[in-house]
């Protein structure tokens, strides 16, 4: 996602980075090639031409100290506008109330449904509730019922609908007098969508917002759609008044439009971001994360988090001793793949480094995990723990174990070895923790 702003903001940066102190003619320049950056990535026009006056405003004068270049500087003017421009700061969902209630909202085909499910299932996740309940009023699309019931099972959340209604209005007040009979904490209505806006749309909605009085009215928007979203945001929430939105698809081929964007127009906060096909693809959405991914800063932030999901500190400490002690072995390394593998694809995981965002364009075969496993698998407790070396007649019987190939088995020898060395080498934890602005675990 996002790569065309991405670069286009690295090459206006690196012309700056030459630059010894920040001068009318190259703000100007660099200024000039922001907008142009924003406006292609589908930005609003009115938004853009506000930020990059502030950004201007602030650049013109800003001295830049010794350690600094300008383009350094300009680099955090920049940055600490976008964070500011999409919110600031991460927003929590309002759930008080028994049964908490959020009203999903947005135009067909923007992933409503699919969202529905995945904000039960982050809420079962992070402990927010205990029993939610997802209740389907998109009565018009075909198979849409049947749907969010199959993700709902999934999810782990319970599932609400009155088979051959045609009203959701009544399908609507009967969920909510379910869950409060039932115990459900959270109730997360999935409402019906159209290809574009109407007033039988905008009318069932505002009959749904004033029969259950939602906690939160949630404006769901395809990330893909760039500009459009942005105007369809605006007028569901002139219209029935959103309280926020989620943006999905951002794993896609998204020029960073709505994201930048639809904060500002609404005046309604982004909540969450949907990043993949999976019902745990979606996390909240972070302005300086978000900010750091438009720049081509990685993404430390979510990578953290992921890292907290997955590994404890009790873990992570354990593993930290036996890297730099090198004795480090193949179990753990077959303990680190699976948690890799947890956290997502390898290509992913490359992209929220800081500055190793281009590997995650390398012709990485993420089947080769499955090699690994494998292998490691098929290894006597002796092989694993490296008491006997792994000798050519050793290395066949795996090859011949695991269903793979000696030179597989020769690769992940060779791999592990400079694993093991990478690792002994490598900053101690409060070092990589300093490197990633602050604690690993809070």
């Amino acid at each position: 996602m996002l790569g065309a702003l991405t670069d286009k903001m690295r090459e206006t940066f690196s012309k700056l980075m030459r630059e010894k102190k920040l001068t009318e003619d190259n703000i100007s320049e660099a200024v000039s090639e922001v907008r142009l950056a924003l406006l292609e990535a589908d930005v609003n026009y009115s938004v853009t031409k506000a930020f990059v006056k502030k950004v201007k405003e602030r650049a013109v004068g800003e001295q830049v100290v010794n350690s600094v270049t300008a383009g350094q500087t300009f680099i955090k003017l920049v940055h600490d506008e976008l964070v500011q421009l999409m919110g600031g700061e991460e927003y929590s969902l309002n759930l008080t109330g028994k049964p908490s209630i959020i009203l999903m909202c947005g135009l067909q085909g923007s992933g409503k449904t699919t969202h529905t499910a995945k904000l039960a299932r982050y809420l079962r996740k992070k402990n927010l509730s205990k029993s939610p309940l997802v209740a389907a009023c998109d009565l018009q699309r075909p198979a849409a019922v049947e749907q969010l019931k199959t993700l709902a099972s999934a999810a782990g959340a319970a599932f609400f609908s009155i088979p051959n209604e045609t009203d959701p209005l009544k399908v609507a007040r009967a969920a909510s007098e379910f869950a409060l009979q039932h115990g459900h904490d959270v109730l997360i209505v999935d409402t019906a969508g159209r290809l574009q806006i109407d007033e039988e749309l905008m009318s069932q909605l505002g009959q749904l917002k004033k029969a259950l009085n939602p906690n939160e009215v949630i404006f769901v928007a395809n990330a893909t759609t760039g500009q459009d979203a942005v105007n369809v945001a605006a007028e569901f929430n002139t219209k029935i008044g959103v309280t926020g939105s989620i943006l999905t698809m951002l794993d896609g081929n998204t020029r960073g439009g709505a994201a930048i964007s639809i904060r500002e127009v609404t005046g309604k906060p982004l909540l969450f971001e949907g990043i993949g096909e999976k019902l745990d693809d979606i996390q909240l959405f972070n302005p300086q994360s978000m900010a750091d991914r438009i720049l081509g800063m990685g993404d430390t932030i979510n990578l953290v988090k992921k890292a907290q999901e997955h590994i404890s500190e009790e873990e992570a400490k354990r593993l930290e001793q036996k890297m730099r002690t090198a004795s480090f072995t193949y179990e753990d390394f077959l303990n680190q793949i699976q948690m890799v593998k947890k956290m997502g694809s390898l290509k992913g995981l490359l992209g929220m480094l800081p500055g190793m965002g281009q590997l995650k364009d390398l012709p990485i075969n993420e089947k080769d995990f499955f090699k690994t496993e494998a292998i490691i698998s098929s290894m006597t407790r002796n092989e694993r723990s490296e008491r006997c070396e792994l000798i050519p007649s050793r290395r066949k019987r795996l090859a011949a174990g695991s269903g793979t190939s000696i030179d597989d088995v020769n690769k992940l020898v060779k791999t592990f070895k400079q694993a093991k060395q990478f690792f002994k080498n490598m900053p101690n934890m409060k070092q990589l923790q300093k490197m990633m602005g602050g604690s690993l675990w809070q």
